[in-house]
């Protein structure tokens, strides 16, 4: 897609935001809860991209997403770390696809701290995979009328051409 004068880039201080600097293994680990937490904050942005088409007009609905995930892994931190390094650990060291299923002691602990002291609770298999309604309070997005091109010229008709003589 070829750029114009007419489009604008953000500047480097609106697309540089701090990073969630974790491993996969402490991701998937806390994935499940980062997607409770978060939902409205990730349902915002989906909408907005889907909405817009534009990755630029969604830029603080991103950020939001990522304050919301150190907000999350910040409360992990300072309440259950202990039980969660167990648990992404476990993760990080059962097989080469990170998978559950060898870990789910450590995930019990880690899932009981979580409801004691966070008040989060795991969401249930399928819980990511229902419809779930989002009710979004920012005004839907209406796209700028398309402008159209001016019509081409009609092509030359070829019909009438004046005869011409084949030399042997």
């Amino acid at each position: 897609m070829p750029i114009t004068n007419e489009e604008w880039l953000p500047s480097n201080e609106e697309l540089t935001v701090p990073e969630l600097e974790l491993t996969s293994s402490v991701l998937r680990a806390g994935a499940h809860y980062f997607g409770k937490y978060c939902d409205n904050q990730c349902k915002e942005f989906m909408l907005c991209k889907k909405e817009t088409d534009d990755p630029r007009r969604c830029l603080n609905e991103g950020k939001e997403v990522t304050r919301c995930g150190f907000e999350i892994f910040g409360k992990i931190k300072a309440h259950c770390f202990e039980e969660f390094q167990q648990y992404w650990h476990c993760i990080d060291h059962s097989e080469q696809d990170m998978n559950f299923r060898l870990c789910r002691k450590s995930q019990a602990v880690f899932d009981q701290c979580a409801k004691e002291k966070l008040g989060i609770e795991r969401p249930y298999v399928g819980y990511f995979s229902k419809v779930r309604v989002h009710h979004s309070d920012r005004p839907k997005y209406e796209l700028p009328p398309h402008q159209l091109p001016e019509a081409l010229p009609p092509p030359p008709d070829f019909t009438k051409t004046p005869e011409t003589k084949i030399i042997n």
